[in-house]
């Protein structure tokens, strides 16, 4: 029966990675992974639960005759719901941050981007967007502040590939953004809540590495485009009876949404709570003031008649079920035993950390950055050495897998966005954009070997 889940794994891993060619949603093939792989597991429950957990299940029993049912009753309430619960807890916090931008963006919120970039200088246009992508991203999930931007850029830029250039440099922006801090980036949030990091140390030594892995390939970026953008600049789509805010009232409610997310860190070092659990409180401070400022329109029920892009709604949907499809997947993988094997080959044959993580973030840009990521994760519990707590390996790892699932435009929900936005094809993007990434990845790869053997941030 390992080799049975191992094999679906193996199989998941495939069609994630060819999920562009054959058309099939990598969301649905996590959610199978997870699924049918706990009901693999729970059919032979008996065999595993006593090479793994013989002791824990028979102070479970306290006496009690063991049978078929009662191991699937041990299964459930002890092992499976311990893998739930840690699933539940990233995907309520996606789901908080998703509904954070989509009430900033529905009030106006992010107008101040379209002012600020309201230029036809190409460089002065790219680099304010992708800052202003890299710092929102830093603090939002990554696929919302992505098809924020991706909105944003189409309505300016008129040339189909202008706004392919731009719309890559903004998905890198994102992903390298949102690798830095531990809110930013679901692996972020995960190697937080288990402990394996904490919030200032990540992103001290990740800060310089994620800010050069964007810095360098956007340079090269702008050196594709014109000195002059074909830009046309629209009305702003939040304005009239979809929102009465003025300026000040928006720059409120922007910093109640991201000053807050910002506080969650130091929620849970005085709480110990989930994550989660500060973001959900953001967001209904949030909704609070959203209702209080909006209280005339609420009436009207003018609220129902906001525009919100259809691609965003499922972008964000299938974001939730793949993460949730995953972490089931790697939760029943862990309880077969076999991670442990993995990383005991890993120890003997290999036994370096940088060529685990150059290997994760190659195979990231192929499958998908956070599948590898959690892959590589649940090699190890939190230990000694380059896995203690604050160890080299959670950093490589994160840095590694996140930059390089941009190496190609398949190896991250945020590329794949792009691609159906900008219809962007992959050859496109190998030829164009690939060496330019790969560039600002392996200068990033220098400066974070250098932070790990010689400084002490």
């Amino acid at each position: 029966m390992t080799l049975i889940i191992v094999t679906m794994l193996l199989l998941a891993y495939l069609l994630i990675a060819t999920g562009h060619l054959t058309g099939v949603n990598k969301a649905a093939i996590a959610m199978f992974l997870g699924t049918v792989g706990w009901v693999v597991y729970v059919c032979w429950g008996a065999d595993f639960v006593m090479a793994r957990h013989s002791q824990w299940y028979m102070e479970w029993l306290n006496g009690t005759v063991p049978t078929s049912e009662t191991v699937k009753y041990f299964i459930y309430n002890e092992v499976f719901l311990t893998y739930v619960g840690k699933a539940a807890a990233i995907v309520m916090f996606l789901l908080a941050t998703m509904s954070i931008v989509e009430l900033l963006n529905n009030n106006g919120c992010f107008d101040f981007i379209t002012e600020w970039i309201r230029t036809r200088n190409s460089k002065r246009l790219l680099w304010t967007i992708t800052l202003a992508t890299f710092i929102l991203s830093a603090n939002l999930d990554n696929l919302t502040t992505t098809m924020t931007m991706l909105v944003i850029m189409h309505s300016i830029l008129q040339n189909s590939r202008q706004r392919m250039y731009v719309g890559s440099a903004i998905v890198l922006a994102a992903n390298c953004g949102g690798c830095f801090t531990v809110i930013g980036d679901p692996i972020g949030l995960i190697l937080w809540g288990d402990g394996a990091v904490t919030a200032s140390h990540f992103s001290a030594y990740l800060v310089l590495p994620a800010v050069l892995a964007w810095v360098v390939p956007t340079i090269l970026i702008n050196r594709e485009l014109p000195d002059r953008l074909d830009t046309a600049w629209s009305p702003s789509p939040y304005r009239g009876d979809d929102t009465r805010l003025n300026r000040w009232q928006r720059v409120v409610m922007l910093i109640v949404g991201i000053g807050g997310l910002w506080f969650i860190p130091t929620f849970h070092n005085i709480t110990k709570l989930a994550p989660f659990l500060g973001a959900l409180c953001v967001l209904s401070v949030l909704w609070v003031v959203n209702e209080a400022f909006n209280h005339k329109i609420m009436a009207a029920d003018q609220m129902t008649q906001r525009r919100i892009p259809m691609s965003l709604q499922y972008g964000a949907l299938q974001q939730l079920l793949f993460v949730m499809g995953i972490m089931l997947g790697m939760g029943v993988i862990t309880e077969t035993g076999v991670w442990g094997d993995v990383a005991q080959w890993f120890d003997t044959y290999i036994h370096d950390i940088w060529l685990m993580g150059i290997g994760a973030g190659l195979l990231s840009s192929v499958i998908d950055s956070f599948t590898i990521a959690i892959s590589n994760i649940s090699l190890y519990q939190v230990g000694v050495g380059d896995v203690a707590i604050n160890g080299a390996y959670w950093s490589v790892i994160a840095y590694m897998t996140a930059v390089g699932g941009c190496l190609l435009c398949v190896g991250n929900i945020s590329g794949l966005a792009l691609m159906k936005t900008e219809h962007v094809r992959l050859g496109w993007y190998v030829k164009h954009l690939t060496p330019k990434v790969l560039l600002g990845w392996i200068v990033g790869i220098v400066v974070l070997w250098v932070e790990l053997h010689f400084l002490t941030i």
